[in-house]
């Protein structure tokens, strides 16, 4: 596998709300041109003070359209939404949005819980915990692009879809 994966993502409208494996990106979307885009950008295996963990940088590219799957992290993820409007929906735990330069005092723009949907607009950020639940589509009309800052165990996949709820 190289540093840098690229996919193309063509999913029939058939498999709408289904997952692709192994990019990070779950996208599925009636759009059966639209592609995701998953960039590893820098990574480090078991950096000095994070034993057994990757530290990783990855920019994700989500097309007008798609939808990500319901899933969660196996570690602790740093979103910056970069361009776009992510709409965004929590069904465990609670997310923060948060506004300005991190290394200072950045503003708290709002809090997403359990049960609930929020727009999470280009110029924010938020921390994703391993015991959040969540989804998110791209429903604007420009491409989605965020910047992760991973802190995962060594050998854990980008995410974890959830497998659908029993009737």
């Amino acid at each position: 596998m190289t540093i840098t994966q690229r996919a193309r993502i063509a999913v029939p409208a058939a498999l709408a709300g289904a997952a692709i494996a192994g990019f990070g990106v779950h996208a599925a979307t009636a759009d059966s041109t639209a592609t995701a885009k998953r960039e590893a950008l820098a990574r480090q295996v078991s950096p000095k003070g994070a034993s057994g963990r990757t530290l990783g940088l990855t920019r994700v590219t989500i097309p007008v359209g798609a939808v990500l799957a319901k899933h969660h992290h196996l570690g602790t993820q740093v979103a910056y939404i970069d361009q776009g409007t992510l709409t965004y929906t929590v069904y465990t735990g609670h997310v923060d949005v948060m506004k300005g330069a991190a290394d200072e005092k950045p503003t708290l723009v709002r809090r997403i819980s359990a049960g609930q949907t929020g727009e999470i607009k280009a110029g924010t950020w938020i921390v994703e915990q391993p015991t959040m639940h969540h989804m998110a589509q791209n429903k604007g009309s420009k491409p989605i692009v965020i910047y992760l800052s991973t802190l995962f165990p060594n050998g854990a996949p980008p995410s974890v879809v959830d497998p659908p709820a029993s009737r």
